[in-house]
């Protein structure tokens, strides 16, 4: 029987495991700096993507309303609401459970025609919430897409 005492290996792959402090430098500048040019671009992608949710809702609200105008005799309604409530033979004007938020979650506005404005005057105030703005704080309608000027 041997009784001698185990020795632990000391071998140079043991004595090697894991990373030294300037491998891990290495590693962390490198990351930083990958991701100094990806964030923008993925910035710039989201702000592409928000200012299309905007336009495909905007656009489908204003066309929900003019089917709406068209089947209630030219009468628009009074709320968006009234797009995703279904009728008496259970039609709805917005495929939808109900009205979309815009992409900064807030609701669409909505003005019915006035005079000197036939067109319903579909909006949002963008990311501030607030009238005016320019980037995610501008504000954009069915009007202003179309290529008309707002009163």
């Amino acid at each position: 029987m041997n009784t001698r005492p185990h020795k632990p290996a000391t071998n140079q792959a043991a004595r090697k495991s894991g990373f030294s402090l300037a491998e891990l430098m290495v590693v962390i500048v490198i990351l930083g700096l990958l991701a100094t040019l990806v964030v923008p671009k993925v910035f710039d992608s989201l702000k592409r993507a928000f200012s299309g949710k905007v336009r495909s809702d905007i656009m489908a609200i204003a066309s929900a309303l003019d089917d709406y105008a068209i089947n209630n005799g030219g009468r628009y309604p009074d709320s968006l609401d009234e797009l995703v409530t279904p009728d008496e033979n259970g039609y709805t004007y917005l495929k939808q459970k109900s009205v979309p938020l815009d992409p900064w979650q807030m609701e669409y506005q909505y003005e019915p025609p006035v005079a000197g404005r036939p067109d319903p005057r579909v909006f949002t105030l963008g990311a501030d919430g607030a009238v005016g703005g320019d980037g995610d704080n501008e504000d954009i309608s069915n009007i202003l897409l179309l290529g008309g000027e707002e009163n």
